[in-house]
């Protein structure tokens, strides 16, 4: 499904706060989650208010099709960040992993049982680990 040029346009402000680097706090960290490394499902938005703060705020969008495609998750992002005044973004672009909550969606210390592509992966490279 082809990106339309609103929520591209979006995405390329997000991506290009993200390259600015680290201008102060709040920093605005942004996740995406998918149960392969091809489409998101999850994305995740939190801020962290101070640097001996963890992630304060916290919100979640969910999608059938990809979040990263979706103009109004794209906006709610967009508005999230801005409420908050956050004044840096970290963003991978890259999906880092699996939708489900370990704990929550499956037992801890288990592999999700309904996203297999992740078992033995590297989140933050999509290796697999041996």
């Amino acid at each position: 499904m082809p990106m339309n040029s609103k929520a591209q346009k979006i995405r390329k402000s997000l991506s290009k706060n993200t390259k600015k680097g680290f201008r102060g706090y709040p920093v605005a960290t942004i996740a995406f989650y998918g149960p392969t490394d091809k489409v998101a499902t999850k994305v995740v938005a939190s801020i962290v208010p101070n640097e001996d703060a963890g992630a304060g705020e916290m919100q979640k969008w969910y999608s059938e099709a990809d979040v990263r495609q979706d103009e109004d998750i794209l906006t709610e992002i967009k508005d999230f960040i801005a409420t908050h005044g956050a004044r840096s973004v970290a963003m991978p672009e890259r999906i880092i992993g699996c939708p489900h909550e370990e704990g929550i969606d499956y037992p801890e210390g288990e592999d999700c049982p309904t996203c297999p592509f992740w078992k033995s992966r590297d989140r933050w490279t999509g290796d697999r680990i041996h």
